[in-house]
């Protein structure tokens, strides 16, 4: 779309609302990129149809990496501040909010690098030009054999991951992820938002098609609209909480 999703969601927000066009959304860009510039929309004029993916970060390097150990990279950049560089996709993704995080729970400063997108982060990964990455799960599992997390931010261990730790179990608070779904320009009518819903809905409860994103390294979900426009409305509440407390 580009600008990490921005362009798409500026022309979504002043489409025509007649059912026909419909665009990819994530939290929380939506979310982070409206509270810290203009970016032509805000996140509440975005109409969530359904979130059906779920993508938690893990920070990831290279198995070729002298890091072994999340405390070992976490000693490395208290001692050389600035030194240790994390990529991502982008400035006011939720792979920069996952790093400033890091950084203010651990007490440390990194040098976050920001890409356009989550391809050529992994590119620039996978060549060696930063040290670390703040890594969508499915990106994570794609290259298993060059890859070890070090960390995943999630609740519990990632099944295709599960020699990795979350940060939690190594006594750092983070629970980090990248919700995907489906929206529709505002003012589109009631009646389009559900039977959109319904179909979106029915697609992602579908046995096949769950067990098909688990192989790509997603966790599934099937939220329709209702419960997809609450979970916004809380991801909300609680990005505004964490950008108040970070840099920007």
């Amino acid at each position: 779309m580009g600008g990490g999703g921005a362009l798409g969601w500026r022309e979504l927000v002043r489409s025509k609302p007649d059912g026909y066009l419909v665009a990819g959304i994530n939290i929380p860009h939506i979310i982070l990129q409206p509270l810290q510039q203009e970016v032509g929309y805000k996140t509440e004029q975005i109409v969530p149809v359904s979130f059906f993916q779920r993508t938690p970060l893990g920070l990831a390097v290279l198995n070729t990496s002298s890091f072994k150990t999340l405390q070992e990279l976490l000693e490395y950049a208290k001692k050389h501040p600035g030194a240790l560089t994390i990529g991502g996709s982008g400035t006011f993704s939720g792979h920069h909010m996952a790093t400033l995080r890091l950084e203010k729970l651990g007490a440390i400063k990194f040098t976050y690098v920001p890409f356009t997108g989550a391809a050529p982060q992994i590119m620039a990964y996978l060549g060696g030009h930063v040290a670390a990455i703040f890594g969508n799960s499915d990106d994570l599992v794609k290259y298993k054999d060059k890859t070890r997390v070090l960390a995943f931010a999630s609740d519990k261990r990632f099944p295709d991951y599960l020699e990795s730790p979350t940060f939690k179990e190594l006594g750092i608070d983070m629970v980090e992820a990248i919700d995907r779904g489906i929206a529709v320009p505002p003012g589109t009518p009631d009646y389009i938002i559900k039977n959109l819903a319904t179909a979106f809905v029915e697609i992602a409860n579908n046995s096949e098609i769950q067990t098909d994103m688990r192989k790509q390294g997603f966790v599934p979900l099937a939220m329709g609209h209702e419960e997809s426009k609450a979970h916004i409305e809380k991801m909300t509440a609680i990005y505004k909480e964490l950008a108040a407390g970070l840099k920007k």
